[in-house]
């Protein structure tokens, strides 16, 4: 397998290089859409290094899909301190599915502000009885002239508390089999009816909510794809988080975020890192990260090369980026105890 991207990117490589040392040193301040890192978002889509192929009239750089250059952005940025582009379920996982599946209106509307960070949104699948089985979902929408009238419950949804948006499976078709019968909307967080409860975790934090919704209504055209066929879109939606949780650079920020902490913290006078239990588990860390890049580059060769098939490569570094992070955060609980579940430090 060939490694290396050839001569013709090293002049990309040092232009991504040089605008990180530039702007190294910035530093973003206040919540998730404050001023600074809604500018810092828009700077980052203005010289192509966020939402790169998108197209310019929905808010992104309007550059070519060439996979290597989005590599290459990756692979640089996961090595700076710099700031990273923003993340979340609407930049990853709704937006390519608006762009596939989403009416015109839909994407006009929605895409700009999220890119740019102004609209945050959440994932409304999950419910007490509906997790693995995620089609067997009851939460209902009852069309009633240009509104659908929602009613149910979710659980397990990240960051409701903070978002403007979700993204929602209902059933729609009560009569039609289990997954024919649900669609795909856009809801409103702000709509009367939604309670949202936060489910405070053994750190204290609260990242997931319940969502009670009663008589939740909202315009008819929020739907994304046909009437009943949002299993389909719904599958569309969580290919695009597999993409993410199989991203090395991903699993090497937390890593390199891990690192630097063991560095310095001590324990009994002993940088954490210099205790050789910890320091062997790193080093397999290590060693595992570089076999998912491996295969990273293996699916990226056969995006290249359209004619070969990439499912099985991708599955197994969704399974290795997921094994990763389980044994990183296993890892920093182990060392350091409380502080190793401070996730502002780990889970970049």
């Amino acid at each position: 397998m060939d490694l290396e991207y050839g001569p013709q990117y090293d002049e990309f490589r040092k232009e991504v290089v040089n605008f990180i040392k530039e702007n190294e040193h910035t530093k973003l301040s206040g919540p998730a859409r404050s001023e600074s890192r809604v500018a810092w978002q828009q700077k980052l889509i203005d010289h192509g290094y966020f939402a790169r192929s998108i197209p310019k009239e929905y808010g992104g750089y309007g550059g070519d899909m060439d996979i290597i250059k989005l590599r290459i952005i990756a692979e640089e940025f996961a090595k700076s301190p710099i700031p990273k582009p923003a993340g979340g379920q609407g930049i990853q996982m709704l937006v390519p599915t608006l762009l596939s599946l989403g009416t015109e209106e839909q994407k006009q509307e929605y895409i700009k502000p999220t890119l740019r960070g102004e609209i945050l949104w959440c994932q409304g699948y999950s419910e007490p009885n509906s997790g693995s089985d995620l089609a067997s979902l009851q939460t209902k929408a009852e069309l009633d002239g240009d509104e659908w009238v929602i009613n149910g419950q979710k659980i397990w949804t990240s960051t409701a508390h903070l978002s403007q948006m979700c993204f929602i499976l209902v059933r729609t078709e009560p009569d039609a089999p289990k997954h024919q019968g649900i669609s795909y909307l856009l809801m409103p967080m702000d709509s009367p009816g939604i309670d949202r409860r936060p489910i405070k975790q053994m750190t204290g934090d609260s990242d997931f909510n319940e969502l009670f919704l009663t008589d939740v209504r909202i315009p008819a055209k929020n739907i994304v794809g046909a009437r009943g066929e949002g299993w389909k879109v719904a599958n569309a939606t969580l290919g695009h988080e597999r993409g993410s949780l199989a991203d090395p650079n991903v699993t090497q920020n937390r890593l390199n975020s891990l690192i630097d902490l063991m560095k310095n913290e001590t324990i009994d006078g002993e940088r954490v890192i210099d205790k050789p239990i910890f320091r062997d588990r790193l080093l397999s860390i290590q060693g595992r990260l570089m076999a998912q890049q491996s295969n990273a580059l293996r699916i990226l060769s056969s995006q290249i090369n359209e004619d070969q098939d990439a499912n099985l490569a991708k599955a197994i570094v969704k399974l290795q980026g997921t094994e990763l992070r389980h044994e990183l955060e296993g890892l920093a609980i182990d060392a350091m105890g409380e502080l190793g579940t401070y996730t502002k430090i780990v889970l970049i």
